[in-house]
């Protein structure tokens, strides 16, 4: 049964990094950590400042996706959206409107998204101050 379990963690591994182009860390997976906004990827971008704390493979899902993005006033990342994966994504800061399948919800921090995978999402900082939110996507395979 180990034997098994073994194969199957590696096979999956394996699946993830031809999948995800086969980046260094989607090879080797994540591992088990802590990472500070300092250990994060920092990107840059005209609405704001994104961190990606991780992303690739884990043990259980082809693919990991975890982040925050500090979101400027009157910005949205990009207009609403599908992808494969399921997301959550928790605001921490500020105030605006998170869309989902056709309702327009008002959030502040505290508030919290769920989508499955596919399905239409976005969100807009509305506030005068910037929106922080995280982010969590996965895809199981």
């Amino acid at each position: 049964m180990e034997d098994r379990r073994l194969f199957l963690s590696i096979a999956t591994a394996t699946m993830g990094s031809a999948i995800l182009g086969g980046s260094s860390a989607a090879r080797a997976g994540i591992k088990a950590s802590v990472r500070t906004p300092e250990k994060a990827e920092e990107l840059s971008h005209p609405f704001g400042v994104q961190h990606i704390y991780y992303q690739g493979a884990t043990n259980d899902l082809q693919v990991f996706e975890g982040g925050s993005l500090r979101l400027r006033s009157g910005m949205e990342p990009h207009p609403p959206h599908k992808h494969p994966e399921e997301e959550i994504l928790l605001v921490a800061e500020g105030s605006g409107e998170i869309y989902v399948e056709g309702e327009t919800t008002e959030v502040q921090a505290g508030a919290m998204m769920y989508t499955n995978a596919n399905e239409l999402h976005g969100i807009k900082n509305t506030g005068s101050q910037d929106l922080v939110f995280y982010y969590f996507k996965w895809l199981k395979s």
